[in-house]
């Protein structure tokens, strides 16, 4: 019994440890979970803008294929539609998918891009990975804000050569802020917000995106970064709005054959928890008005976000039958373990061996070692020694003993010839059969008692 509460308890430690290892959580695990995506119900999802169309009326489609499926499906039409999608990407663009979409939009319809450039929410920790996405989708490229000029004098008014001979009088100066600087802007690239900041957007002039709109907000969960669209030299994007304060560019509308590109320099702009503050339901409602037909839809990129039809984590994880088909294999382990394993090897015991055992082995040791010519001769020489002493003979002068045998009455004269020859053959070195030449033996000694 105690055997099997210690193998209870080891197989308990190493489920307990197998848990720890597969299935714990992290906070970074959970920040990943709340993605841009129209089934994510936390802050950073859009679950809330899809529910809102859908109690609109307006047609919904959660896209959980590649860009090139778009002219594929019966529903959005040709025409007429917004496609919603989110920087950056969890999953990469690839350059056939944007092609299919650059002729989507040219045929008559809207892409409404949330690009994290000025805000980072939890799922925008490194919005700087979207460069190359950005500029496939939208051949407008990311360009981070010029840093700020450093002065060229102290406040005490000294010249720039009086800083480098105060540089060189003291190294270690610079190279400790320096240090200190680096690890200043370490912590706050990475280092989570203990509130989420608020970011404004106000517009430039009256537009039809922004009418009834004096105000949109948007959440940063990280320190944001100064990020800009750099417009190319042949290509062109109006600057609808500004950020406040600070003045930088942060919302561009581009035409693009018979449909448009709009670009949003704020990723939560319509989140969950952004819609509903100041006047980002009215912008939304704006897009929605202007650039919807009345049979149009409304695509939620969610396949770039980790929503797949190939394969969904979240359903997976939340069907009950992985769980049960896991409950039946620990329980069909444990039981095997405690039941079916032999915990002890039981002490083996080795019984005596008896008298023929004994002979059997030992036979079949001379059997091994011993040659038959060699055997045949001592079987021989002893059956010529008991008949010596019982006829009272010599038995040392075997052509005497073999002439007496041969003219005993009661042997046939064929065997003994038998025995005679297979004695030469022995004292020759031949070879003898050693079962045969027992057995005559036998039956001539039997013959001899009667």
């Amino acid at each position: 019994m105690r055997e099997r509460l210690t193998t209870l308890g080891c197989a308990l430690a190493a489920l307990l440890l197998l848990g720890t290892l597969a299935l714990h959580g992290d906070r970074l695990a959970e920040r990943r979970a709340s993605l841009p995506t129209s089934a994510e119900h936390a802050d950073n999802g859009l679950l809330g803008l899809r529910t809102w169309l859908q109690g609109e009326g307006v047609h919904t489609l959660s896209l959980r294929e590649r860009f090139s499926a778009l002219p594929a499906k019966p529903q959005p039409g040709p025409r007429g539609n917004l496609l919603i999608v989110s920087l950056p990407a969890a999953v990469s663009y690839r350059p056939e998918e944007a092609q299919a979409l650059d002729r989507w939009i040219r045929h008559g319809n809207t892409l409404l891009l949330l690009a994290a450039l000025r805000d980072r929410p939890g799922w925008a920790r490194f919005p700087f990975a979207m460069a190359s996405d950005l500029e496939l989708l939208t051949e407008l490229r990311l360009a981070s804000a010029a840093p700020a000029p450093q002065r060229a004098a102290e406040p005490g008014g000294a010249p720039r050569g009086g800083g480098a001979r105060n540089e060189r009088a003291k190294p270690a100066a610079p190279r400790r802020a320096a240090s200190a600087s680096a690890t200043t802007s370490l912590e706050r690239l990475t280092g989570e917000l203990k509130d989420p900041q608020e970011r404004a957007l106000v517009p430039n002039r009256p537009h039809a995106y922004f009418s009834g709109v004096s105000r949109a907000l948007a959440f940063s969960d990280y320190a944001p970064l100064a990020g800009s669209l750099a417009i190319p030299r042949d290509g062109f994007a109006l600057s609808l709005a500004h950020e406040a304060p600070g003045g930088e560019d942060v919302f561009w509308v581009r035409p693009h054959g018979d449909g448009a590109i709009i670009v949003s320099g704020y990723g939560s702009l319509f989140s969950n928890r952004a819609l509903g503050k100041a006047d980002n339901a009215r912008l939304f409602a704006n897009i929605v008005a202007a650039a919807l037909a009345p049979d149009g839809t409304v695509v939620f990129d969610d396949e770039h976000q980790g929503l797949s039809d190939e394969y969904d984590p979240a359903r997976f994880y939340a069907d009950p039958r992985l769980y049960e088909t896991l409950a039946v294999i620990l329980a069909v382990w444990l039981a095997w373990v405690l039941g079916a394993t032999r915990l002890r090897t039981p002490a083996c015991s080795a019984a005596a061996p008896r008298e023929a055992e004994l002979v059997r082995v030992t036979g079949l040791y001379l059997a091994r070692v011993l040659r038959p010519a060699a055997a045949a001769r001592r079987l021989l020489a002893q059956f010529l020694q008991r008949r010596g002493a019982q006829a009272g003979r010599d038995s040392a002068d075997t052509g005497q003993m073999w002439d007496w045998l041969e003219n005993h009455p009661r042997l046939a004269a064929g065997e003994v010839r038998q025995l005679r020859a297979w004695h030469a053959a022995a004292d020759a070195g031949r070879p003898v059969p050693l079962l045969a030449l027992h057995n005559l033996i036998v039956h001539t000694e039997r013959q001899l008692a009667q």
